[in-house]
């Protein structure tokens, strides 16, 4: 017997505890609802594991979607990283709150077209260009909610590499821009006799950093600013504005250029990967979450602290936002489901706003000397032999 053709979650279990020898009696315990993902969400399932959920906050958001009062529900297993962003909640709320901009620049699929030479490529690149009302047509009659933005064509030699950027309203919309992409693809087959290699060439990376991703943007862009007076850095974080500006500078900019990274910043993805477990994104996406720039200033004595997510796919319907508790997160935020493209950018903004709290709060740990000591306090004092 294989596991495909076990129909229960219970029986798979029983099957796997009888061929391994190993009892999974916590992996059985779960919700009766969410038997639901065994049929959208996850094939073979047997179980689920669990995920402590802490939340941290207020945190107050002036944006263009999320306006008020905020408690983060952070998903981890990693001691400190809550009482980490709370603190960093409390300090930029006195502070009057977290300025948050939010731009869309649309989920990406990149299939590679093969042609017979290079000029047969440069000639698909130019019909590419003055076919794209066309192209824009075929994509938004797989779905009413989505829209072809752009395109972004490369060519090496018989290979032409072609980003397509597409609006997916509150939907992250990776399999929207696939099911696009797909017939795009068809349409472009009969209609120029070219063929497409592959619907996902590496060019949309999705699930990788990459400078391209960086530059151009991908799913959600973010921005987010606070300004601290002394007196609250003092009292909160228990250090200085000019301590934490000369670590950013030392740490996210010289650090990162001699390591190589792509990511200036002190731990964007600790924030990112807690909400995205917490409101069932998509968690393989995290690793894009970890681009982006931390940026610091010294005003009037006050610190200025903003960062830039240049790559955040979000999503407040499909996927596992639909499952029990990662909707009850959703709903928290006042953003479960679609509403015209508004909730997942409301959700983004909130993201920034965390991730800026958190980057702030670690920021202010290393700039007094308070961080191993945090850690020791608060993971119980693990010791290891």
């Amino acid at each position: 017997m294989s596991l495909k053709n076990i129909k229960t979650i219970g029986e798979r279990r029983k099957f796997l505890e009888k061929e391994t020898g190993v009892t999974l009696e916590h992996i059985s315990v779960f919700p009766d609802n969410l038997k639901i993902a065994s049929e959208k969400n996850c094939e073979n399932m047997i179980g689920a594991v669990q995920i402590p959920l802490g939340v941290a906050g207020p945190i107050k958001i002036r944006g263009n979607y999320a306006r008020g009062e905020f408690y983060l529900p952070l998903a981890t297993h990693e001691a400190a990283l809550v009482a980490s962003v709370n603190r960093g909640c409390k300090a930029v709320t006195l502070s009057g709150g977290v300025n948050v901009v939010v731009e869309n620049a649309g989920i990406t699929r990149g299939p590679v077209f093969q042609t017979k030479s290079l000029k047969d490529s440069h000639e698909f690149k130019d019909w590419l260009e003055k076919n794209f009302p066309r192209l824009a047509e075929i994509a938004q009659s797989t779905s009413s909610h989505l829209s072809l933005l752009k395109q972004k064509i490369s060519i090496i030699g018989k290979n032409v590499f072609v980003r397509f950027s597409f609006d997916t309203s509150d939907a992250m919309g990776m399999n929207m821009a696939t099911y696009a992409t797909d017939k795009i693809a068809s349409y472009i087959r009969q209609e120029i006799k070219v063929e497409c290699l592959s619907l996902a060439g590496n060019f949309d990376l999705d699930k990788k950093p990459s400078y391209l991703n960086f530059s151009e943007g991908r799913g959600k862009k973010v921005w987010a600013e606070a300004v601290l007076s002394p007196q609250t850095v003092r009292e909160v974080l228990k250090t200085t504005p000019e301590k934490i500006h000369k670590l950013a500078v030392t740490k996210c900019y010289l650090g990162s250029i001699m390591s190589g990274s792509l990511g200036f910043n002190a731990h964007f993805t600790n924030m990112i990967a807690a909400i995205f477990l917490a409101t069932g994104q998509d968690a393989a996406h995290v690793v894009e979450g970890s681009l982006g720039i931390t940026a610091t200033d010294m005003s009037g004595g006050s610190l200025y602290i903003s960062i830039y997510l240049p790559d955040l796919p979000v999503g407040t319907i499909g996927g596992g936002t639909g499952l029990p508790a990662q909707s009850e997160a959703l709903r928290l935020l006042g953003v479960y489901g679609g509403r015209d493209g508004k909730n997942s950018m409301k959700l983004a903004e909130i993201i920034g706003a965390g991730v800026l709290a958190g980057e702030l709060s670690l920021l202010a740990s290393l700039a007094q000397g308070s961080l191993a000591q945090a850690h020791r306090k608060l993971s119980g004092h693990i010791k290891y032999e």
